[in-house]
């Protein structure tokens, strides 16, 4: 066999960018969950790609593109057998089974978000096993190694349903056995939202995803030695892109029209909804297809999302199920209206009737049949041995810590009592004001006449966004120091509705800023009276005032009290 260079090249391109997709994957996960099960998190979406790599190679691959029957295509440990007849044009067998290695890690990996934060890391292991061990593989060689529903014409060019179908599809069925985290809901069995931790996390996901997309779609042309591929790749990185920004846009108006604002983890969510929905036609729609395909994915991934959480009380974190299942199956079903005719059979809507739509239902219908059926097996299996969610105390202590032994993801940014012994032979410096036994109090020099003047403390209960506006004005009528303080609370502003992915937050506490400052010449009533200049806007939530008597005021490293103390040197 005669080798492509630019073949090889562009096959082993898209599989480095698939491979980042598992970065991408861990950062949304972790970023929509809570941070006691961020180690967790980021363990799983490591541990799913390096089991799942050397079980690819020893059975998944044969299984897959093995030329068997139409069903199963060999068992074959190693990749060892004569694969000629499956592989590209100029791209070697161990370019094409690395590039197919990291789509099955993809299947196995959205499972992780929806099972997030009470699934055990060792069924975890498990079942992420049997994903990539039998159950994509084997429809997979339906879809991709020459099995039935390739003979019949069915078309999932880079994987709604081969891919992203299967991972929704297990991540449904997991879910729903599991059964929902603790405290998502009440004992009437509605919803309240538990807020994901991070959002910059998540977005960075999202950016990593949609940059790699173009990878996982652009990159199953296979080859791009010919202008026929170029042209094809071509469509298929504009029809990513396109559909991807449109669901996006479609989603931000949606929600925004549909609780007042828009939100912002749907919003990421939409971006994912219509990369995954375009996956299947990327390279059989036209532009206007792909628009399409793109604003249906953005209104159904808010209807889908509710459903899962509202109606069927199905817990998903991270939106894993409507977005990767729901748009997976939607997105191969529209290929059978908008295909063109150009890569393969024409859809409804340009002249092909309704035989070509049939083949991509029927092919959506019987995946979900194969993968539902032996993921249930494997769920109760494990539920029924090793078990499958972790106990409630360890759920509530988080994942990080029961699992791991990981005290938090976060050490570095918080703030901890640790014993510290500095080691050094350089003499310690002498304190400015001695405290010779029995002297119990130290001496100082006022710097002029006792002042007549009283202290109060003012607290200022704050936006957090005021804090800066506030500490220029304090600056500008003389006050030179301030304590702050981030704090939560609530006072009239609990009543007011918010939403977190379509769910009412309960509102008990607001995150505030809490200023003090001690004032002794500047007048109390200036320093109030500027306070409310600055904050009031003239909605809940503008803050809050407190004025207290202070008895007096020390200064700590040279012993001043009262009026000086408070004073700059």
């Amino acid at each position: 066999m005669t080798y492509s260079a630019s073949n090889t090249i562009w096959v082993l391109l898209g599989t480095a960018l698939v491979f980042f997709m598992q970065a991408g994957f861990a950062m949304c996960e972790a970023g929509f969950t809570r941070n006691k099960n961020t180690g967790n998190i980021l363990m799983k979406n490591l541990m799913d790609f390096c089991i799942g790599t050397p079980l690819y190679w020893l059975f998944g691959f044969g299984i897959m593109f093995g030329t068997g029957t139409a069903l199963f295509g060999w068992i074959d440990p190693f990749i060892m057998k004569d694969y000629a007849a499956v592989l590209p044009e100029g791209v070697p067998l161990w370019a094409y089974a690395i590039f197919q290695t990291v789509f099955c890690a993809t299947s196995a990996t959205i499972v992780s978000g929806a099972m997030a934060e009470r699934t055990k890391f060792s069924a975890y292991c498990i079942y992420s096993a049997a994903i990539s061990l039998f159950i994509y593989p084997v429809s997979g060689h339906w879809i991709w190694g020459g099995g039935w529903l390739a003979s019949l014409g069915f078309h999932d060019f880079a994987g709604s349903t081969a891919v992203h179908m299967v991972g929704g599809v297990c991540a449904l069925i997991g879910a729903k056995i599991l059964g929902p985290r603790i405290g998502k809901y009440d004992k009437d069995g509605k919803p309240r939202a538990i807020l994901g931790h991070n959002l910059s996390i998540a977005a960075l996901g999202v950016f990593i995803l949609w940059f790699c997309w173009f990878g996982f779609n652009g990159a199953s042309t296979v080859g791009m030695d010919s202008d026929s591929l170029i042209e094809s790749a071509s469509l298929v990185f504009f029809n990513t892109n396109l559909c991807a920004a449109v669901a996006t846009l479609v989603t931000m108006l949606f929600t925004w029209a549909r609780y007042g604002k828009p939100d912002v983890s749907m919003t990421f969510n939409a971006s994912l909804a219509g990369l995954v929905g375009i996956t299947a036609g990327c390279d059989a729609v036209n532009p206007f297809g792909a628009a399409v395909i793109g604003v249906i994915c953005g209104f159904v991934i808010v209807l889908a999302v509710e459903f899962f959480d509202k109606v069927v009380r199905i817990d998903d974190p991270v939106g894993a199920i409507s977005v990767h299942g729901v748009c997976g199956a939607l997105g191969t079903i529209l290929t059978g209206f908008f295909a063109t005719g150009v890569s393969t059979m024409k859809g409804l809507f340009y002249g092909g009737g309704f035989r070509f739509l049939g083949v991509q239902c029927l092919g959506v219908l019987s995946t979900i049949a194969w993968t539902a059926v032996v993921i249930t097996a494997v769920f109760v299996l494990i539920r029924n041995t090793i078990g499958l969610r972790a106990d409630a105390e360890d759920e509530i202590m988080g994942l990080d810590r029961s699992e791991h032994g990981l005290p938090s993801a976060y050490s570095g940014f918080s703030i901890t009592a640790d014993a510290y012994t500095p080691e050094t032979t350089e003499p310690k410096p002498e304190p400015i004001i001695s405290h010779p036994e029995p002297v119990s109090e130290p001496v100082y020099v006022s710097q002029r006449p006792a002042h007549p003047h009283l202290f109060s403390r003012v607290q200022i209960i704050c936006r957090p966004g005021s804090l800066e506006s506030l500490e220029k004005a304090m600056n500008q009528i003389g006050i030179t120091g301030m304590t702050v303080t981030n704090v939560m609370g609530y006072g009239a502003q609990k009543g007011k509705p918010e939403y977190y992915r379509g769910t009412p937050v309960e509102v008990t506490l607001l995150p505030k800023v809490q200023v003090d400052i001690v004032v002794s010449e500047v007048p109390v009533s200036r320093v109030i009276q500027t306070a409310m200049n600055v904050l009031r806007t003239g909605h809940i939530g503008d803050g809050k005032i407190f004025v207290y008597d202070v008895e007096n005021v020390v200064r700590v490293r040279t012993g001043e009290k009262g009026y000086d103390a408070l004073q700059d040197e």
